[in-house]
């Protein structure tokens, strides 16, 4: 399946600039064809994976209930845990906690992933625009079907970038997640970045909803494919 530039670019939630630069710069797959540039599905969400980026119109990411038998996401919340009134420099030692928490992971495998998240280019942190991102591992991690988590990390005060973010909105909001499998990764995170579209769940977390209802917002998701409020 081929995209044009256009459709690229809503489905990254950037303009068409941003997505030439890609090109030019950073090696985004395309094939040219008359005069204008088309890009293969597959390739473009494999060049997305190695890189953070998440899709913010749903072009590229799954469809809700592709992930293999069932893997939802409020089970993974629910292991990771919604971590509140989080200072910005506090969010590696939440981080830390969350791995240390992983269903099915022994505590040596545990030590050492996070020990790899704490070096320098362990972890991405993918902004995806309305105020949230996407930290995950940099590299694909294979740990066990049950070893899968979503931690929701909400700061005391904004993450501060010094590259273009998705939209003018401060990153205070995260989804730190890690797959079962390397396989399942860019799943996880198309599927992440369809429930951020709309903005529903940042309407819900700043309307203070508790733990609770939080949970069930995901689950809601996983239902249906969308939450409250969201087209």
């Amino acid at each position: 399946m081929f995209l044009n530039l256009i459709q690229l670019a809503e489905s990254f939630g950037v303009s068409e600039k941003v997505i030439d630069g890609w090109v030019r710069y950073e090696g985004l797959p395309h094939t040219p064809d008359r005069g204008r540039l088309l890009f293969d599905r597959a390739q473009v969400a494999q060049w997305a994976a190695t890189r953070g980026l998440a899709t913010k119109a749903g072009f590229l990411a799954p469809e809700a209930g592709t992930l293999e038998g069932g893997l939802h996401l409020e089970p993974l919340l629910r292991a990771g845990g919604i971590w509140r009134d989080v200072p910005a420099d506090g969010v590696f030692e939440v981080v830390e906690k969350v791995v240390g928490a992983l269903p099915g992971v022994t505590t040596s495998v545990g030590k050492m992933l996070a020990q790899r998240l704490g070096a320098k280019g362990g972890m991405t942190i993918a902004p995806v625009g309305g105020g949230f991102a996407l930290p995950h591992p940099s590299t694909r991690i294979s740990l066990g079907r049950e070893s899968g988590t979503v931690a929701m990390i909400l700061l005391r005060e904004p993450l501060v970038f010094t590259e273009p973010q998705v939209d003018d909105v401060p990153v205070s909001m995260l989804l730190f997640f890690i797959a079962p499998s390397a396989r399942f990764h860019l799943e996880l995170l198309g599927r992440l970045s369809r429930l951020l579209v709309g903005g529903p769940l940042s309407e819900l977390v700043s309307r203070g909803a508790d733990d609770e209802k939080t949970y069930q917002a995901f689950a809601e998701f996983d239902a249906t494919g969308k939450i409250r409020g969201q087209a």
